[in-house]
């Protein structure tokens, strides 16, 4: 019988090693607010995280609050510290007393198992639990030094949002984990320009090497609509957004409305079909269409400082996100790689920014003989007229003039066809940017630490798309009127239409008594 017995336990330890999710479901026992001591029967979502914990090195997650993540990584904790040997597991925290809140979790379970399964502790107090095997859990405030030196099995960083210096601590830490130590980074929101925050977008686009995993509300079965309705009236709705919905909220005011970037994000972010180049930036959707036109634009950086140079191709006619590059390029080089793209795509309209920098990639377009350079005229253009009176090289500049005078209209057509969903816009990387891009002192910018590369081209982009759609057509109406007056003046002077050569039945072929001319080409 006692062998019988023996051997059960040496069965249920084996499968407690190799399974984290029957170790908890079968022996752990927390604390639940309301039910008291019960046993940790995971919840269905719970158990697909803790399988990404386990399968994951680096793992950043954004969640909804009481949604028992907390508890979850301090029984992952537990069992990594059980079932192997001399595993170092660091929790970091704003304060040690929250801090102290993960290890007590580990300690509860840890006193409630059988004690076939519980191994000797050699060391227990508020702050650390270490056990015979030497592996151990500790507790402690975030700052400088609180992973220096350490050989960290697990950082487990609760609520990474709130806490103010953790860039110094996740810095110091990277050389720990750097041997194959698991970082997980765990909070709510809370606004953005932080460090979690910034992990988290970059996490997004695949940046850096954390797996983002997000939890809003409704990912708990017990929770329904009016469960979240009872928050926005106990919370305010801003509030509620951030704690259930894992909304980050700006610190100041966005400039796109948060239900705007919602939107996009539900509808139409997808990710790219290909990433292509060196630095694998340029992100394409959709390839070219020969039936479609195409432009190309472009905000061009250093290509060794902080910002970057990016691009986008939009389908002109229905204001369709194509391709996107963001990354940083040499002036002269990105000038290439613009003609390169911009030919491809059906010899695009191709829109530089010509302010400083800028005229490095012109001058190499202009060199490289691209024959659809957008010009800016150097004064004000109200009209298509206007714009055809100055139709000569004297007159108008290479490039898309961005002055103090442009700058507020160009970002103001961004906001209007975000407003009214006019674009198809389907980048994250450029999504991450309208979350970080806000009013300061009156001026629409990116927060402090954010780039707004993206958000310049592409509103760049919208704006010059609308007037070039808005003077093809005042120009195809003046063709028209122009074409009228002809008809009219042939009428009255009694001129000939006649065919010519081959061209038959051309009404737009004018014979005066003195010269004929084709000016069919007006309504080209």
């Amino acid at each position: 019988m006692a062998q019988d017995i023996k051997k059960i336990i040496a069965q249920e330890y084996i499968k407690c090693a190799k399974d984290p999710a029957y170790f908890m479901k079968k022996y752990c026992y927390i604390q639940h607010p309301t039910r008291g001591r019960i046993l940790f029967n995971l919840y269905p979502f719970q158990g697909k995280v803790l399988h990404l914990f386990k399968d994951n090195q680096y793992i950043i997650t954004l969640k909804s609050r009481q949604l028992g993540i907390s508890t979850l990584a301090a029984a992952y904790s537990l069992w990594l510290m059980l079932f192997h040997k001399d595993k170092n597991v660091l929790a970091l925290a704003t304060t040690q007393a929250t801090a102290r809140n993960l290890v007590s979790k580990t300690m509860f379970m840890y006193d409630q198992l059988p004690k076939w399964l519980r191994l000797p502790a050699v060391e227990k107090n508020k702050l650390s639990l270490r056990l015979k095997n030497g592996s151990k859990i500790t507790a402690k405030s975030s700052n400088a030094d609180a992973a220096r030196s350490e050989a960290v099995s697990l950082l487990l960083i609760d609520e990474a949002a709130f806490i103010d210096n953790i860039e110094e601590t996740f810095t110091a830490a990277q050389q720990t984990l750097a041997t194959g130590g698991q970082c997980m980074a765990l909070s709510t929101p809370n606004g953005i320009g932080n460090w979690f925050h910034q992990t988290w977008e970059r996490a997004e686009t695949g940046e850096n090497s954390f797996l983002p995993i997000r939890l809003p509300w409704s990912v708990h079965p017990e929770r329904d609509q009016s469960w979240r309705d009872q928050q926005d009236a106990d919370l305010g709705p801003k509030m509620a957004g951030q704690e259930c919905d894992c909304d980050f909220l700006a610190s100041g005011d966005t400039v796109f409305e948060t239900d705007d970037m919602l939107f996009y994000e539900q509808t139409y972010l997808k990710d790219p079909m290909e990433r292509r180049g060196v630095d694998s930036n340029l992100w394409v959707w959709e390839g070219v269409d020969y039936g479609k036109s195409y432009m190309v634009v472009a905000d061009v950086a250093r290509g060794d400082g902080q910002d970057y140079s990016a691009f986008h191709i939009f389908d002109i006619e229905n204001a369709v996100q194509v391709a996107e590059y963001k990354g940083k390029i040499a002036p002269r080089d990105f000038g290439n790689m613009l003609v390169g793209i911009a030919s491809e795509y059906n010899e695009a309209l191709l829109v530089v920014e010509n302010a400083n920098i800028g005229w490095a990639t012109i001058e190499q377009v202009l060199e490289r003989e691209y024959r659809n350079l957008y010009y800016s005229p150097k004064n004000h253009l109200d009209t298509v007229e206007s714009y055809m009176s100055k139709w000569e090289r004297d007159q108008l500049v290479p490039g898309f003039t961005m002055s103090a005078r442009t700058r507020p209209l160009v970002i103001a057509k961004m906001i209007e066809y975000i407003r009214e969903h006019s674009a198809t816009i389907q980048s994250k990387r450029l999504l991450g940017e309208m979350r970080v891009f806000v009013w300061k002192n009156g001026k629409a910018q990116a927060q402090d630490r954010y780039n707004d590369d993206l958000i310049i081209s592409c509103a760049t982009a919208l704006y010059v798309r609308d007037t070039a759609l808005r003077l093809r057509q005042q120009g195809m109406d003046l063709a028209r009127a122009q074409l009228s007056s002809f008809t009219n003046l042939n009428s009255k002077n009694k001129a000939v239409i006649k065919s010519v050569g081959n061209q038959q039945n051309n009404p737009y072929i004018i014979d005066n008594g003195h010269t004929t001319e084709d000016i069919s080409w007006l309504l080209k």
